[in-house]
């Protein structure tokens, strides 16, 4: 079961704008929605479902507006908010933003898309490339004998449309991977996971067929391909886009798809993996005489040597009293953030297996202000070209189309920082 009707309603509750799809729950019944989150709120009981009755109110917020799904039955609830978060993402790519303000300016457009986002409470067309060809800025300047639902909506393949036309067929994809990383004041590894997407961008023309080949562990076994010069990666959390045909890759674990046209997210995956520091940092932190303190901070990468990190940002906490900076940097430069309380040493380029030194020095006018919370960590942003800390790879990139032209895949890797913190002592 899923949704019985649809609501967007202001910050203080009140309705903008709805859409009942099965009539099986009262219009009245949202009256109900912002008394109950306002009580649930004092009692500290906030929940993203709340019950009135034999009611549920599925909720999300963005901005200043709340969207509520409400349903009379146990609805699937992933579902329900899987909808409500592309419910949001289709009305940005309209609106640019999501806010009261568009929702009353628009008010035509919101109607005719909640018709055809979903119908009698199951989602229907939520891909924005696709309803952008039928609900238009200008929908009430349509000329009605024009006016078409375009095939694609009709179509098996709901995300992509026909008689598309290149001049060039090419394919570009991007693998990118985020290192999450806690390391506590002794040096050890709390938390260690490798978050990852594959996007593509295609440029292809008719209908064609692609299949990916990834050095997947699983397949390799399936296939006799494992072994030691075979290195193989053990994907978890795997997530597909709508166009993949699952059932084929349950069976035989090819990624085999029809694409829609231009940018889109094929993939995500997660490694649980234990990952060495990519980079890595160690700082001394001294008090002078109750007037001053330095900060010594030592950077190693600790990567490839062919390698090197781009936009590197090194966040270094301060005391909040402290005034008077000056700095000493071996490369790169430091600046002083006082509004954030950190300095940032900012490296353009760093590349494996060099160290770095940064040296701070600050005056302490109110030495007896002691920080009572701890001192936060230090945090690390940087991206890595050509290099993925997973190991994953993309072993080939077939292109089957009935006119049978020749296209172009290209491959390009990249790891960034996610969540990356190094407690200090």
């Amino acid at each position: 079961m899923s949704a019985s009707a649809v609501f967007i309603l202001d910050i203080k509750g009140k309705p903008l704008i709805s859409r009942n799809y099965k009539g099986d729950v009262a219009m009245s019944e949202i009256d109900h929605f912002m008394p109950l989150l306002m009580q649930r709120e004092e009692e500290g009981a906030l929940a993203p479902l709340l019950s009135h009755g034999r009611v549920h109110f599925l909720w999300i917020k963005h901005s200043n507006l709340y969207l509520v799904a409400t349903t009379l039955k146990n609805a699937n609830a992933s579902l329900v908010y899987s909808f409500l978060y592309k419910t949001v993402e289709v009305f940005c790519e309209y609106f640019k933003e999501l806010e009261e303000e568009s929702i009353r300016d628009n008010f035509v457009i919101v109607y005719e898309l909640l018709d055809e986002l979903m119908d009698f409470g199951f989602p229907q067309t939520t891909d924005s490339k696709i309803l952008q060809e039928y609900i238009t800025q200008q929908g009430n300047k349509l000329e009605t004998g024009k006016s078409r639902v375009p095939p694609t909506v009709t179509n098996a393949v709901s995300w992509r449309s026909e008689g598309l036309k290149y001049k060039k067929n090419e394919v570009f994809i991007d693998v990118i991977e985020s290192v999450n990383l806690l390391v506590n004041a002794n040096g050890s590894v709390l938390l260690s996971e490798i978050v990852g997407s594959i996007k593509l961008k295609v440029f292809l023309s008719g209908m064609p067929e692609l299949r990916l080949g990834l050095n997947d562990r699983v397949l390799f076994e399936l296939t006799g391909l494992s072994g030691s010069k075979n290195k193989s990666v053990e994907l978890e959390d795997v997530k597909f886009h709508q166009c993949v045909r699952l059932s084929r890759f349950d069976n035989d674990r090819t990624i085999s798809f029809i694409p829609p046209d231009g940018d889109f997210e094929l993939m995500s995956y997660r490694l649980s993996t234990q990952v060495k520091p990519l980079i890595w940092i160690e700082s001394i932190i001294e008090k002078f005489s109750h007037s001053r303190v330095e900060i010594m901070v030592k950077a190693k990468g600790q990567f490839k040597k062919q390698s090197v990190a781009n936009g590197v940002e090194i966040s270094v906490p301060v005391p909040s009293d402290a005034d008077s900076p000056r700095f000493k940097t071996s490369v790169g430069s430091a600046k002083y953030v006082p509004e954030k309380n950190v300095v940032i040493w900012s490296i353009k380029s760093f590349p494996g297996g060099k160290e770095y030194l940064m040296r701070a020095h600050f005056g302490l006018p109110s030495v007896e202000k002691e920080e009572v919370d701890g001192r936060p960590p230090i945090g690390v942003k940087f991206e890595i070209p050509y290099f993925t800390v997973s190991g994953i790879q993309v072993r080939y990139m077939k292109i089957i189309e009935k006119s049978g032209y020749q296209a172009l895949p290209w491959v390009r890797y990249i790891t960034q920082s996610g969540d990356y913190q190094l407690r200090t002592s």
